[in-house]
């Protein structure tokens, strides 16, 4: 039998957005919005994306990657559990990813939302667990920091 592997990781992710924290916190939750800035991409293709934000419901999104991408026809996906919301400031979820029907990682996700001066500061934390054939960690953080980046351009949308 093989030796299974685990890889543990944290980082997180804190960026400022110039709109209020109601419309910060509303893009966490909304499955319009969400759609737009987490599961829409030039990529790969929607397959399913569901999402049920309140405590105890379930975000399940599954994607297949487009011709041209080193992964083209490969099908990927997650399956989000809302831990702990706190309307307008905070959420908590557990989440489960897998490429080609194989768990690769399982993670803690943390977005804190907080009033400040300018607008709105959202600090995302990120605490993974790695299973073999995981993208890992750093390309991890640089998908969230996409994301992220992406979730700015929605709302000024």
């Amino acid at each position: 039998m093989a030796e299974s592997s685990i890889l543990h990781n944290t980082f997180v992710v804190e960026r400022t957005y110039t709109k209020p924290t109601g419309k910060v916190f509303a893009a966490l939750g909304d499955p319009a919005k969400k759609r737009r800035w987490f599961a829409e991409s030039e990529r790969h293709d929607v397959e399913v994306f569901d999402l049920d934000f309140r405590v105890g419901g379930r975000e399940r999104a599954s994607f297949r990657f487009k011709a041209g991408t080193p992964f083209a026809g490969a099908s990927y996906g997650c399956d989000n559990l809302y831990l702990d919301i706190v309307d307008g400031h905070r959420v908590v979820m557990a989440s489960m990813m897998e490429f080609g029907g194989r768990p690769i990682s399982a993670s803690l996700i943390t977005f804190e939302v907080l009033s400040i001066e300018a607008g709105t500061r959202l600090i995302m934390t990120h605490q993974g667990a790695y299973f073999e054939g995981a993208d890992g960690p750093d390309r991890r953080h640089q998908g969230w920091r996409d994301l992220l980046e992406r979730l700015d351009r929605e709302l000024v949308a």
